[in-house]
């Protein structure tokens, strides 16, 4: 059973929880930082994601992804560069108390620091918001229900020079599919929404560092995955 997450009382456990990690990881430097919104979609508990431009230079244009980016020298922090960049690229401002705290960091492939700040942004209509064209293409919201059920879910293997190296969490049947960096932060968000009831999918021996899971993991191997290769 999903609990209720956009309760006051499980807001107040999600604080903290994330209480001692958050001001721990607020005091320290990072590459970059990404808002993960905790939102309520017709009265239905959603996670909202935005679609790269398809514009953008880099390896990430077309990309799901979380509203972020680099941290910039006037920032104050990470809070500060997720809020930041939130409302810069979805028009969408977050006051900084509405924030619940800072989900365990995750690291790209050039090893960069890039910290998730969760925070609960209330009813929303994604349709509503006015993104900044040159960023984001699309604002789409998935439901925390669609992200639990099982069938919505699969895993990716990652495989280097021919051996299997670590499994990571994707995620099916949305309008777009989500996977990376995204699709790990989502699944630190879900353990922490829904305790016992999302199964994590972060595996293998070489996991890259910053992709161990928050509880014991397992392999998975019921769901249909995507193998790719580094």
């Amino acid at each position: 059973m999903l609990p209720d997450c956009l309760s006051a009382e499980g807001e107040l456990r999600c604080r903290r929880l994330l209480a001692t990690a958050t001001a721990r990881l607020r005091a320290r430097p990072a590459s970059a930082a990404v808002l993960v919104p905790l939102c309520s979609v017709r009265g239905v508990p959603a996670l909202l994601y935005t679609l790269r431009s398809s514009r953008l230079t880099g390896r990430h244009q077309g990309d799901v992804s979380f509203p972020g980016g680099k941290c910039d020298p006037a920032d104050q922090d990470v809070v500060h560069t997720a809020l930041r960049e939130t409302q810069e690229e979805l028009g969408l401002a977050v006051p900084q108390e509405h924030v619940w705290g800072l989900l365990r960091p995750v690291y790209d492939r050039q090893k960069a620091t890039v910290v998730p700040v969760l925070a609960g942004v209330g009813p929303l209509d994604p349709q509503s918001l006015r993104p900044n064209s040159e960023e984001v293409d699309e604002v789409f919201a998935l439901p925390l229900a669609h992200l639990l059920q099982t069938q919505n879910q699969g895993y990716t293997h990652f495989c280097q020079g021919g051996h299997f190296c670590y499994t990571l969490p994707v995620f099916l049947h949305g309008p777009h599919r989500v996977w990376g960096l995204t699709a790990i932060i989502t699944e630190f968000a879900l353990q922490l929404l829904a305790p016992g009831t999302y199964q994590p999918r972060l595996a293998g021996p070489g996991q890259p560092r910053g992709f161990e899971p928050l509880a014991s993991s397992r392999q998975a191997s019921s769901t249909p995955g995507l193998n790719k290769g580094l």
